[in-house]
């Protein structure tokens, strides 16, 4: 793909119901601009999908959507063998739909668990601290990085630097213990609502405070969070606070996965990880 065609293809993508953010084009491409393929038929675009290499061992695949105009032809599947070769030797994980589990088991995806996504209001958010956690600045983004490596198991230092990197649009939030910052979170404005992701805290109570000062650096109301299953603190939490789950993926990965700790609240987006 060409940045531009990213940019079409994240409007199949919010066709299709998946709200990406409003910047979402260029952070993604700055992952890894060799990791976004097309396919065209018959001069039109007709499939697409992405396997960014975040860093020697481990990639991540998403956007694989086919137009509706050229579905049941094969097209998507050509599209698939060919950019998992991108891949090499890395691992790929992948946040797919359940109902394609079968398919992605079939291709030597392992499912390694669930993320969901829960909606809901930051106003009034009982868990919002005052002062709120303080904007990130470009001068600390190595121990961010360093903070989301140890959460992940693997680095994703092009993707993460633009990611944390403060726009009109897109706002990351620090939280600060004795010794420097112990988490962050990034929130974002989407074609609807918000989305507030990567959340990396060493507790609830710093995640949940993180994500009422990532809304409020936006003013955002409502939200959508994407919270891998296994984190039960936080989605209970989120629960009592009225929040609800308004879609599920299956995490998968073919090849070794990263060992993540507890410090993953949120992941960033369910089609980079």
């Amino acid at each position: 793909m060409t940045l531009s065609d990213l940019e079409t293809v994240l409007d199949w993508a919010a066709a299709e119901g998946w709200n990406p953010g409003l910047e979402d084009a260029a952070a993604f491409w700055a992952a890894d601009p060799d990791g976004f393929f097309l396919a065209e038929q018959d001069g039109r675009l007709a499939a697409a999908i992405s396997v960014v290499n975040h860093d020697a061992d481990h990639a991540f695949l998403g956007l694989y959507i086919c137009h509706p105009d050229f579905r049941g032809q094969g097209i998507g599947l050509a599209l698939w063998t060919h950019a998992l070769s991108h891949a090499e030797t890395r691992s790929i994980g992948l946040d797919g739909v359940p109902a394609q589990q079968a398919n992605y088991a079939r291709a030597g995806f392992v499912a390694t668990g669930s993320t969901l996504r829960l909606e809901g209001s930051v106003r009034p958010a009982p868990w919002a601290q005052d002062p709120p956690p303080r904007l990130s600045e470009p001068g600390g983004h190595a121990a961010l990085l360093a903070l989301d490596r140890a959460a992940l198991g693997h680095a994703r230092p092009a993707f993460l630097s633009n990611w944390i990197t403060q726009t009109p649009t897109r706002r990351t939030v620090v939280a600060n213990g004795p010794e420097g910052p112990v988490g962050f979170a990034t929130a974002r404005l989407c074609r609807s609502g918000g989305k507030i992701g990567p959340v990396i805290a060493p507790d609830t109570a710093t995640a949940l405070a993180l994500i009422a000062g990532a809304a409020q650096a936006l003013d955002l109301d409502r939200i959508a969070v994407d919270v891998p299953q296994q984190n039960a603190a936080l989605l209970e939490a989120l629960d009592a606070a009225g929040f609800v789950e308004t879609f599920r993926t299956a995490r998968m990965v073919r090849g070794t996965p990263p060992v993540q700790s507890g410090s993953l609240q949120a992941v960033a987006t369910l089609e980079l990880g």
